[in-house]
């Protein structure tokens, strides 16, 4: 009796485990707002900056300056970037441009900034940067309270996301469009219903 017990334990056990893991895989974490609120936004990261700076047009011809906010509000239990998500905003560079990018996390929550191939949104885990150099540091672990630099030549028209790399993000919606045109004259930015306005 003693050993159909044990047998039957550890049958639950391992069926235990193996759903926990199917789920895990298969759907997208649900991130807690909670690590957001009160005093846990380094808000001095972010003071003064405004739409105006999410898009301008570097020091040197041919270069756009992108400035990429995540949890900049609540919208999407904060997984958004300046206040966007599933592709709310959309860059468009054009083609063979240099694309100078400033990523900032004012949260506690690990968070991070990568270009991908738009049909990767949707995977647990986002792969490697569409482009090289087009990613921060470690972007599967993310940065918190902080900021981080990367530049990368957009050599390909198509249609690419700046993601969220930490696993389950960008599928849970933290992701903008940005579009690489050979038509394009110059950078432009679309923010949700507004019109859309060139780089400055």
């Amino acid at each position: 009796m003693n050993s159909v017990l044990v047998h039957w334990l550890l049958a639950a056990l391992a069926f235990k485990v193996i759903t926990n893991h199917t789920s895990a895989v298969e759907s997208p974490v649900v991130h807690d707002p909670a690590v957001h609120t009160g005093g846990g936004l380094k808000k001095e990261l972010i003071d003064g900056i405004t739409a105006a700076d999410f898009l301008k047009l570097g020091d040197k011809p041919k270069v756009a300056r992108i400035v990429v906010v995540t949890a900049f509000n609540d919208e999407n239990s904060w997984l958004n970037f300046n206040g966007y998500f599933r592709g709310g905003a959309i860059y468009t560079i054009p083609v063979g441009w240099t694309v100078e990018v400033t990523f900032i996390n004012p949260s506690p929550s690990p968070h991070s900034a990568i270009i991908v191939e738009r049909d990767m949104i949707r995977k647990v885990q986002v792969g490697e940067p569409a482009f090289a150099g087009a990613s921060i540091l470690n972007p599967i672990l993310g940065i918190s309270t902080s900021k981080a630099t990367f530049s990368f030549v957009a050599n390909a028209a198509g249609e690419y996301a700046i993601a969220c790399g930490v696993p389950t993000h960008a599928a849970g919606g933290h992701w903008i469009a940005l579009n690489i045109s050979a038509s394009a004259k110059g950078p432009k930015l679309k923010l949700g219903d507004l019109p859309e306005r060139d780089a400055k």
